[in-house]
């Protein structure tokens, strides 16, 4: 597949999550973790397509996920839930932001760092950092909402 094509279409769906959690959705668990599974699961077919990855590659890809994990847990800390017609909803907050804004500084200076330690450019997928951030982001949200005794959204039928 192209890469510009890729990256617009993760772009678009990045875009769309956000806006949907700015302003309030309900919480179902399909809905929760399709999007980090998929963006994931693109990333993790990249590493596996590129033959030139070293051990040391894949060290920092490893540590840069649990970190991008750990990050975005926090900001899933800062999302508010809320029970709205007996069911849970989400809604990103100000701190959420604030907190974006701190893990993306953190991954920057991580990732600096990495290629000075010897990891190649081409051996950081953006869909894998993209999709483990979400995934950090969905595990706090759905622990937080299994414990809160709001039922999850039913999933949406079509």
């Amino acid at each position: 597949m192209n890469p510009w094509l890729l990256a617009a279409i993760i772009a678009v769906v990045v875009i769309a999550v956000v806006i949907k959690r700015m302003t309030g959705e309900p919480v179902n668990a399909k809905d929760l973790f399709i999007t980090p599974a998929i963006l994931t699961g693109i990333g993790i077919l990249s590493l596996v397509k590129n033959t030139d990855l070293t051990d040391t590659d894949l060290a920092w890809v490893i540590a840069g996920a649990v970190l991008g994990v750990a990050l975005d847990a926090l900001r899933g800390a800062t999302v508010q839930l809320v029970d709205k017609g007996g069911f849970l909803w989400q809604r990103y907050t100000g701190r959420t932001f604030l907190t974006l804004i701190g893990a993306l500084a953190v991954t920057a200076g991580f990732n600096i760092l990495a290629v000075k330690m010897g990891m190649h450019e081409n051996a950081r997928p953006l869909q894998l950092s993209i999709g483990v951030s979400f995934l950090g982001e969905a595990l706090m949200v759905g622990y937080r909402g299994m414990t809160s005794g709001i039922p999850f959204a039913p999933a949406r039928t079509r």
